[in-house]
């Protein structure tokens, strides 16, 4: 008897541990540890390296046999290197210590397995629970206190804890505890997109000084290698004809494996919905099925990989992107391509917006290209639910920002962060959103993340295209999706507007807007008169006339003064400017 007592007591401590506490401080009483981390990609490992290390009694749950996910099961084993413009790598603390740990930018699946479960197991306060399985959040009100598993057994268990990080790949926990989110394009009306896919094949039989000797001579854009990797043969892989309509093969990214083989992140494959692993298991079989293709067509048509022969592929694919947690802040791609810095900054990072290909698109696009920028603190922290911090792909950016901010080094950044802020939290019972909120918490916050390593130092890039007297539009129409600079952010806007490039402009910037509007079609090259037709038709002005069209879009305030003073002839074709602010405001004014 005396034991149920107990037993309902401590069960009535555990129910009551958020719901009576106005600020949904963590309670540490009785509770199985400290921080649960869901996930074992490296974010995870990180952030269950990090808790440990601050003295956290810290479980790290994963739901497959080994460590590293992407960077192992996945075979992605060419690291996507956060570098600013000089050359210096911005993710220094854990990161760098996995870096210089496996050899660099390149290196062995197998070296980084051993490293990753090395890395967790050695830690003390660290526990690893290897093929458990999340199943559900254990909540109390608005408060996560805990996570239900399926164990290896089969077993399905509950743990509890006073903290809870989300590492997985999509943010099952925090959208599985109520969180808000988004999926894929949805916040710029792409909800639909699906970007492709890749799966990681290996070949052995690679004759790596004949690669090298055609890469570092050959007259492609952008090729090169090293000792261990490779980047090129570009024209030859988009030269290959799929069997499979939704498949594509580009220009290779290699690198090699301790011996010998290399792993090639080259094929594309479309139709594949990230949230569904009936889905996704799909995609491998039938990417399995093209490389049957695709094998004899390297042997034939890239220096180097005449002898080579198919070992396997990755058991994971390479999916970048699902769902957008909504959180206290959401990195913009202003907040990338600005270089912005953040009062809050728990990683400084830069990697370009590249935004892949969907079905019906040869080639994907880079937005911008950062010299670098900071991730904030409120990022990690998901509205509605208390207790929680979500790192990685699926943290709270917007759909272009995750373009860039995406890439694993930056969820490392992250989950090293999400470690020092658990200890704090507990420390000095201050729940993560408070904490959001507070320049003392986030000032010692990052103080300890200096002392581990990390660089955290202000700093201020100013860009000259922020100057250019049409960049206010460039921001509007970038924001939708709908504007790309490249690796030079470079946005064409001194050049003649073409017929496409003009149409397309005008067309989906009016789908976003999720108005009935006409179809503008326009010559080619288009005319300055049928620019000006095309917007007032869409706002419903009846004047045919070009002063009069004219008139009217200035009274609207589609048409500026300063627009209007750097506009050619009538018949002139307008340039890139004029036409991406006179189609952002025509945006605005039809968005409201």
């Amino acid at each position: 008897m005396k034991k149920l007592i107990c037993i309902l007591f401590c069960c009535c401590l555990l129910l009551t541990g958020c719901g009576d506490r106005t600020a949904n401080t963590p309670q540490t009483a009785n509770v199985d540890y400290d921080v649960i981390v869901v996930g074992g990609d490296p974010e995870g490992v990180c952030a269950a390296v990090s808790s440990a290390r601050n003295g956290l009694k810290t479980l790290l749950i994963e739901d497959d046999e080994a460590l590293g996910g992407l960077m192992t099961l996945g075979k992605l084993n060419f690291i996507d290197i956060c570098e600013s413009r000089n050359g210096s790598i911005l993710t220094q603390g854990l990161f760098m210590e996995f870096y210089e740990g496996v050899g660099g930018t390149a290196f062995d699946v197998e070296k980084a397995k051993s490293f990753f479960y090395d890395w967790v197991t050695n830690e003390k306060k660290a526990t690893l629970k290897l093929n458990t399985k999340f199943i559900a959040p254990v909540m109390d009100e608005d408060c996560i206190t805990g996570v239900v598993v399926e164990e290896e057994n089969g077993e399905q268990v509950t743990y509890t804890a006073a903290c809870v990080i989300d590492a997985t790949v999509d943010a099952d926990v925090a959208a599985a505890a109520g969180a808000p989110y988004t999926i894929a394009g949805e916040d710029i009306g792409e909800k639909e997109r699906h970007m492709g896919v890749t799966l990681v094949f290996e070949l052995s039989g690679v004759d790596w000084d004949k690669v090298v000797n055609y890469l570092e001579n050959d007259d492609n854009a952008g090729t090169g290698a090293t000792e261990k990797t490779a980047w090129g043969y570009t024209r030859e892989g988009y030269a290959y004809e799929p069997q499979d309509d939704l498949m594509r093969l580009r220009g290779f990214n290699v690198a090699r494996q301790d011996n010998g083989n290399v792993l090639v992140n080259a094929l594309i494959i479309f139709g594949v919905d990230a949230m569904s692993e009936e889905s996704k298991a799909q995609g491998i079989v039938r990417a399995q099925k093209e490389l049957e293709y695709i094998v004899p067509y390297v042997q034939q048509n890239f220096i180097g990989f005449e002898q080579a022969q198919l070992v396997g592929t990755a058991s994971q694919l390479y999916v970048r992107e699902s769902r957008h947690i909504v959180g206290e802040y959401q990195l913009t791609i202003d907040d990338v391509l600005e270089n912005r810095d953040q009062w809050d900054k728990i990683a400084i990072v830069a990697y370009p917006a590249d935004i892949q290909p969907t079905a019906g698109q040869t080639y994907g696009t880079v937005i911008g290209s950062p010299d670098r920028y900071a991730i904030p603190f409120r990022c990690l922290v998901p509205l509605n639910v208390e207790n929680l911090l979500v790192i990685g792909r699926s943290a709270s950016y917007t759909s272009l920002a995750a373009g860039s901010a995406r890439v694993i080094p930056v969820g490392m950044a992250e989950g090293e962060a999400a470690g020092v802020a658990a200890a704090y939290s507990l420390d000095k019972q201050s729940s993560f959103r408070e904490m959001s909120q507070d320049e003392k918490a986030i000032a010692s916050v990052q103080k300890q993340l200096k002392k581990q390593g990390a660089y955290l130092d202000d700093f201020e890039v100013h860009e000259d295209f922020m100057e250019h007297w049409a960049y206010s539009g460039v921001k509007v129409i970038r924001s939708l999706g709908l504007l790309d600079g490249g690796y030079s952010n470079d946005y064409r806007l001194d050049e003649a507007m073409g017929k496409w490039r003009l149409q397309n402009m005008i067309n989906n910037s009016m789908k976003k807007t999720g108005k009935d509007v006409p179809v503008i079609e326009v010559s080619d090259p288009p005319t300055n008169q049928e620019m000006i037709a095309a917007t007032a038709q869409i706002v419903g002005v009846e004047a045919t006339e070009y002063a009069e069209q004219m008139q009217a879009l200035q009274q609207m305030g589609i048409l500026t003064d300063e627009i209007i003073s750097h506009m050619s002839g009538e018949m002139d074709t307008p340039m890139a400017a004029e036409a991406v602010m006179i189609v952002a405001n025509l945006y605005q004014y039809m968005a409201e």
